[in-house]
């Protein structure tokens, strides 16, 4: 890589080696922020089944949770939504001084989102292709924004945070019998600019040394865009007498991806140094189970369990490319981790206290491991063991049915939808107390408690 003149011009000489070695120690919180936190709620439906819905499937945010589900929206489908998101994270250091954090406000902004559009080839025209769904889905997988009092105990190492990661699916599903569906999808991640600024971005407090004043603002930021695949399988053993599932099974492998970062290192809002690395997120590995004890043309009751494998395993190491050529190895040592999620979801279709509508009521619970270790901790994730309680209501409207007792929910004309449903999710994740001690950032040292309270909506139109 070639040498900065601005930075040759700020710190010339060894002083200029000295600080660029300096600066990696505070490039590396930047790369964990981005791997350690996962935003798993990207559907309402979902979300309100704590997020257990690899081997249900069946609406167009299967191309997020199961793309081979996806054989199930025989139609045409489109998914909006967002999370509204908020908490704290309080801490008290191993001195004593106790600190509250947050997520960018009472409310996380700009808030995490989920888009998702699907439609079967054969209801586009092509019914020799009618086993064949396309989808494509745009939502934000990886990444939120936290913030801390610049005065304190651990500003040297990080003040503000923030990860405005897109992850963009194309995704293509096909029925090769009644009973078995397959699907591959591409995992882009890039970043953009009506999220945030569009680069990830870390600040902090200089403690001084190698050339910098304490107290100096220091920014490090870049940008890069990675790209991995997704392979979804979804069996169905037992139907009942119209056909539809008793029992489904799915597995779900997500690859790993490495998106390389290039960017700047800041002092005071002055560019010093051109910074580079590569970000690595987890291979992941889903099996679902999914039952229906009770499925008639009155009422559907299902139960999932879904496992998820996390392989942050992968994230060994973080080598750190510098603008004066040197690399440096960073030693982060995490481990693999689990997910667990059950979820449930009792429906009613069609009642007579609400016609022409299906009415669900959901619930369910996930476990998330932890898999940074104590020395390379940051305050900028959370990264803490959490539980995660959901719960959650949908209203679909079909046929002679007027949403909002106003909008016409079927209409004969092509451009008006079959129907039109709402789906509403409410999270709390509690996250286990964690002390911190032996930090590679000795002022990291401390006790740390957080929690989160999220809301989710998703409006569903089915043409």
């Amino acid at each position: 890589m070639r040498r900065s003149p601005s930075l040759d011009f700020l710190f010339p000489g060894k002083v200029a080696v000295g600080m660029i070695v300096g600066s990696v120690l505070l490039l590396c919180p930047v790369v964990t922020i981005a791997q350690a936190l996962r935003f798993q709620p990207q559907g309402a439906s979902a979300a309100g089944q704590g997020n257990a819905f690899a081997a249900q499937a069946d609406n167009a945010s299967a191309i997020h949770y199961n793309p081979a589900g996806l054989t199930q929206v025989r139609d045409l489908q489109a998914v909006f939504g967002i999370a509204l998101l908020g908490g704290s994270i309080k801490t008290t250091s191993a001195t004593g001084l106790d600190t509250r954090g947050d997520y960018g406000g009472s409310v996380s902004f700009p808030p995490p989102g989920h888009t998702y559009l699907s439609a079967n080839l054969g209801a586009l025209g092509m019914p020799r292709l009618s086993d064949v769904t396309i989808g494509l889905g745009l939502v934000t997988s990886f990444g939120l924004r936290t913030r801390y009092p610049i005065d304190g105990p651990f500003n040297t190492a990080v003040t503000s945070a923030e990860l405005p990661l897109i992850h963009i699916k194309p995704t293509i599903a096909y029925q090769v019998s009644k009973d078995f569906s397959v699907a591959v999808g591409a995992d882009i991640y890039t970043f953009a600019g009506f999220l945030g600024e569009g680069h990830v971005e870390q600040k902090q407090i200089s403690a001084g040394g190698f050339g910098i004043s304490p107290g100096s603002s220091i920014e490090l930021n870049g940008t890069g865009t990675g790209a991995g695949v997704t392979v979804g399988l979804l069996y169905t053993p037992v139907r009942n007498e119209t056909d539809k599932p008793i029992v489904s099974v799915g597995l779900v492998y997500r690859s790993q991806v490495v998106l390389p970062l290039n960017g700047s290192f800041l002092v005071n809002g002055a560019k010093v140094a051109d910074a580079a690395t590569d970000l690595v997120l987890p291979q992941r590995f889903i099996g679902a189970v999914a039952v229906w004890p009770v499925r008639t043309s009155e009422r559907e009751w299902k139960v999932e369990l879904d496992v998820e494998y996390v392989g942050w395993s992968s994230n060994r190491n973080l080598d750190v490319r510098l603008s004066n050529g040197a690399a440096i190895p960073q030693p982060q040592q995490w481990k693999n981790v689990p997910v667990i999620a059950i979820g449930t979801e009792h429906k009613w279709m069609n009642p007579r206290w609400l016609s022409h509508w299906e009415v669900a009521a959901r619930s369910g619970y996930t476990y998330t491991g932890d898999p940074v270790p104590d020395q390379t901790f940051n305050p900028g994730i959370i990264s803490l063991p959490a539980h995660t309680l959901s719960l959650g209501v949908g209203f679909l409207c079909k046929g002679a049915g007027r949403f909002l007792g106003v909008i016409p929910c079927s209409g004969e004309s092509a451009l008006w939808p079959k129907g039109i449903g709402i789906d509403l999710a409410y999270q709390e994740w509690f996250y286990e107390s964690r002390t911190i001690v032996g930090n590679q950032n000795p002022t990291v040292d401390g006790t740390y408690h957080a929690f989160v309270h999220l809301g989710a909506f998703s409006f569903r139109y089915l043409f």
